[in-house]
């Protein structure tokens, strides 16, 4: 019986990670929304496309998830986050071979 009281009164250790994660959570949304309202509406479109682009990296982070699977439930959102990430790559590519386009001579 003592064992179990002196375990509840220590800290837990997950707590701290938990804490430095919401922390760091909190400050990029709050960095994000910040630079994202200071950005002008003719440059929105362009850097929009070029990010969603970039943002490939998911892509290799959510075949790292399914490549890992323990369980049906990691797999599904791991194919779940390939196939959502492939549609961000390509219509980041498409939004900007658009814009492009714009700018070619007929």
């Amino acid at each position: 019986m003592g064992d179990v009281a002196q375990t509840a009164a220590q800290p837990s250790v997950a707590m701290p990670a938990l804490m430095i994660a919401l922390y760091v959570f909190v400050l990029a949304t709050m960095t994000g929304r910040e630079v994202i309202t200071k950005v002008p509406p003719t440059l929105h479109t362009p850097l929009m496309s070029g990010s969603n682009a970039i943002s490939g990296i998911s892509i290799v982070g959510a075949l790292v998830v399914a490549g890992h699977m323990e369980g049906t439930l990691q797999l599904v959102l791991g194919v779940a986050a390939v196939a959502m990430g492939t549609i961000n790559v390509v219509g980041g590519f498409l939004v900007t071979d658009r814009m492009l386009a714009m700018f070619k001579k007929r």
